[in-house]
């Protein structure tokens, strides 16, 4: 069997497969993070929880009331998107002028809240979520094997950033956003109802969280604690890609997932560090991250 550094090309691209599985996850979670505190100067803190939310909303779709993947994928964001907007108008919104601090104890409070809530209901360990039968199996390629549903995980995080992207960066809507956290006052006075765009901002990027969770619930089991298994490394994702950029995120997301698929090949000790590692670098290099601006 080939090697590359002594290391069997199968075994190789096996890792770098399961680091970009990582690295969908982390870059769609951080661009859900990086359009909160980007847009809203929040730092959403329940994101992890929103994320847990998302696969149990799947769960419960399916063993409650019959639906099965491809409706949950397309419901379970929404419902937790609105509960995120519940959450914005009653509690979240009152926090805009204050320090960042304030937003940050809210939401880790709400944080353990939810995961308590959940945990008492459901216990801790995981529940089987079945990979939809469209996506099962896989294809075997010359130097690996791909599961169907794990090269879908890959594909659709990529859409749902690189078009999320566009349309914060490319567009009218985009751009009242961006106008709205910078002079509020001035877009007010064209007409935009700026306190309705920040409430559906902080849904949508609570969306995004769900959206995640249901991609993540047929390849981890679906328990109370994945999000905050997750939530840490995420926060280093953003902090490395610069807090609040949206490209940043989606970049960085996926470039430390393949890094640590490659560390858990040459030094597994390190997988599990070697993010915050570099975090600790860039810092120290750039503290505004890479694709921050300083201010």
């Amino acid at each position: 069997m080939p090697t590359i550094f002594g290391v069997p090309m199968q075994a190789l691209f096996g890792q770098l497969l399961l680091g970009l599985i990582n690295g969908s996850f982390y870059a769609i979670l951080s661009l859900g993070l990086a359009i909160i505190f980007g847009l809203l100067n929040i730092i959403n803190f329940t994101h992890g929880a929103q994320y847990m939310m998302g696969a149990f909303v799947a769960w419960m779709m399916l063993n409650y009331a019959g639906l099965g993947y491809w409706w949950a994928l397309l419901l379970a964001p929404i419902v937790v998107g609105i509960f995120g907007v519940i959450l914005e108008r009653l509690l979240i919104s009152r926090l805009y002028k204050l320090d960042h601090l304030y937003g940050l104890l809210l939401t880790f409070g709400l944080a353990l809240i939810i995961q308590g809530l959940f945990r008492n209901e459901y216990g801790v360990s995981g529940l089987p979520y079945a990979i939809p039968s469209e996506l099962s199996g896989g294809q075997r390629l010359p130097f690996m094997f791909l599961p169907n549903y794990r090269g879908w995980v890959v594909v659709a995080s990529l859409v749902v950033c690189i078009a999320t992207w566009l349309v914060i960066e490319k567009t009218k809507l985009g751009a009242y956003l961006r106008a709205a956290t910078e002079n509020p006052t001035l877009v007010q006075a064209f007409g935009v109802n700026v306190p309705l765009l920040l409430t559906l901002t902080y849904g949508f990027g609570v969306a995004l969280a769900a959206f995640a969770g249901v991609l993540a619930a047929p390849v981890y089991s679906v328990n109370p604690n994945m999000g905050a298994d997750i939530i840490i490394v995420v926060f280093a994702v953003v902090v490395i890609g610069g807090m609040g950029s949206i490209l940043g995120s989606i970049v960085t997301g996926f470039t430390l997932g393949l890094i640590e698929g490659l560390t858990k090949v040459f030094y597994p000790e390190a997988s599990s560090t070697v993010i915050f590692v570099i975090m600790v670098l860039v810092l120290l290099v750039k503290p505004a991250g890479l694709f921050g601006r300083t201010a």
